[in-house]
């Protein structure tokens, strides 16, 4: 194969689950040695075109032709297809927990694929998995290579998955949306071992007397920053349909397609109001600490009892109209805070007041009675909402417990009225959440929390799971809902671009301390702790 011949070719490629066309006349090149980017929001087509390349579209017809190395993918049988699957082309799938079998460890799970395909005997196959596990950046490979999935934190599992779909030296690496799960720190590293990767592969093959060849990465994502400095080549999708390619740098420059530019449009820009020294102070905390107890293995935890100390010293405060953002790797204490402040764990230290008012010292039915002004927005939208309850039943139900005293056309009017502003009709009502997208489930979680009237909102990574255009939706949304029903909100994220877009002032969090606090254009602009700064630069 000549260098200038495309390692992948995808041409004329339709994709149909039924009567509903899912991909239609979608044609792609990816070069040996390259990195293309596949973007686009969901339901645009990105995974079941890179689930098809391997086979693994189950239920779709598919036609059209996808050639590797000018073979023909679509014709080969399935026991010739199980041997390009892992040797020739290989995939990181999104959620890493899910591709690994909890039954068996890390290791069997590798060598079972060098057994496979390069008819190592399980002993070379364990002594390369544990060099493949060094390799990925995994700290004490010998250990790891015996532990099971869930023994493994996110970014070690993903670098598990990575190890796994290298075992082969595949030609092609599929990796679909390989850091959204992921901390920036750790989704820095994953990114750089990527690229690590793919370089020792070309000077591998440059050395062999094979200038330009060279494992290719295909990318699906829908993170713009991370296109911006992972791809060489992006390529955008739009309903199933390929609407433009370009080199990274002339996309970003000067998008053509109105899609492309709507996407680049979305990334979150500043849109706060100022808040006055003067504004009320809603929300304080006074050395919050938060401890658990430590189990300890063999006889000394007969007589030992140790405390694992989540959360310490923490001291946050919050105005009226005002948005602090909660930043921090995850274990870093960010929850903990979030939920010692709805009372959702027990303090073992500090002082929480909320408008005014001394919260430990609360009895419960008081502190319930106090949870109305306090409200909460969480991460998913597809598992925060009761699967078994209508859109009515799931808004209103606060309203039952906090607001007895309202007649049945008040409780009716005050849930219309709050998913009017959430931008969802009444017509909604009587649906159910599997009928929506994450975008309007959220609206739906946020219009729960806001029928209550709180003064203070908790927003746990509210824009995590939406694509960047719904994500921008959301925060244009909060905004909004911020001015009319002047709340406060407590913003938990990792993502420093949606903090930049909402926060006033900023909290550093690392292994349960505060290491930084401030204004947040401040310290995105100068951080001052070493840590802070391992964040911007991980985000950039």
């Amino acid at each position: 194969m000549s260098v200038s011949t495309p390692l992948l070719e995808i041409e004329n490629l339709n994709i149909a689950f039924g009567n509903k066309a899912v991909v239609n006349n979608l044609s792609l090149q990816i070069a040996p040695g390259e990195r293309l980017a596949l973007v686009g929001e969901s339901g645009s087509g990105k995974t079941i075109t890179a689930l098809s390349i391997l086979r693994l579209a189950q239920q779709a017809r598919v036609s059209g032709s996808i050639r590797l190395q000018g073979e023909e993918l679509l014709d080969k049988s399935e026991a010739q297809i199980r041997q390009v699957r892992g040797a020739d082309i290989a995939m990181v799938f999104q959620e890493p927990m899910s591709a690994l079998n909890p039954l068996y460890t890390i290791g069997n799970q590798i060598s079972e694929s060098l057994i496979l395909h390069e008819n190592l005997t399980p002993r070379a196959a364990r002594e390369k998995t544990i060099a493949l596990l060094a390799r990925t950046g995994i700290r004490e490979p010998e250990r790891r290579v015996d532990s099971y999935p869930h023994q493994l934190s996110g970014g070690q599992l993903q670098r598990a998955v990575i190890a796994m779909a290298l075992a082969c030296k595949p030609k092609l690496l599929i990796a679909d949306e390989p850091t959204t799960a992921l901390d920036m720190t750790v989704r820095a590293r994953i990114v750089k071992l990527l690229l690590d990767l793919q370089q020792e592969d070309l000077e591998r093959n440059r050395q062999a007397g094979k200038p330009g060849e060279g494992m290719s990465i295909l990318l699906i994502t829908h993170d713009l920053n991370l296109v911006r400095r992972f791809a060489q080549r992006v390529a955008v999708m739009e309903q199933g349909k390929l609407v433009e390619t370009n080199t990274t740098e002339a996309l970003f420059a000067a998008p053509r397609h109105p899609y492309t530019i709507k996407l680049l449009n979305s990334i979150p820009v500043r849109r706060i109001a100022p808040v006055t020294s003067a504004a009320p102070l809603l929300l304080e905390t006074r050395n919050l600490r938060v401890e658990y107890p430590k189990k300890i293995t063999g006889w000394r935890g007969l007589f030992r009892d140790e405390r694992f100390v989540a959360l310490q010293g923490a001291s946050v405060s919050l105005r009226a109209g005002e948005t602090i953002g909660v930043v921090g790797e995850s274990g870093s204490g960010k929850s903990t805070l979030a939920q010692a402040i709805l009372g959702l764990i027990r303090t073992q230290g500090g002082d929480l007041h909320v408008e005014g008012i001394a919260c430990n010292r609360l009895p419960k039915r008081a502190r319930r009675a106090l949870s109305a002004r306090l409200q909460v927005v969480f991460q998913d939208p597809f598992g925060s909402l009761s699967p078994r309850q209508t859109i009515e039943q799931i808004v209103g139900e606060g309203l039952h417990l906090h607001f007895p005293e309202l007649s049945e056309s008040e409780h009716y009017q005050r849930i219309v009225d709050v998913l009017r502003d959430v931008g969802l009709s009444e017509s909604v009502l009587d649906r159910y959440p599997h009928e929506f997208s994450g975008g309007q489930r959220q609206r739906i979680a946020i219009a729960r929390a806001i029928v209550l009237k709180p003064k203070i909102l908790v927003l746990d990574e509210p824009t995590s799971a939406l694509d960047v255009s719904i994500q921008n939706q959301v925060l244009e949304l909060l905004v909004s809902l911020q001015k009319k029903y002047s709340l406060s909100y407590l913003l938990i994220t990792h993502d420093l671009q949606v903090v930049n877009a909402l926060a006033h002032r900023l909290y550093v969090l690392k292994d349960g301390v505060i290491v930084e606090s401030g204004d947040t254009e401040a310290i995105i602009a100068q951080p001052q702790h070493t840590y802070t700064q391992s964040l911007i630069q991980a985000s950039l």
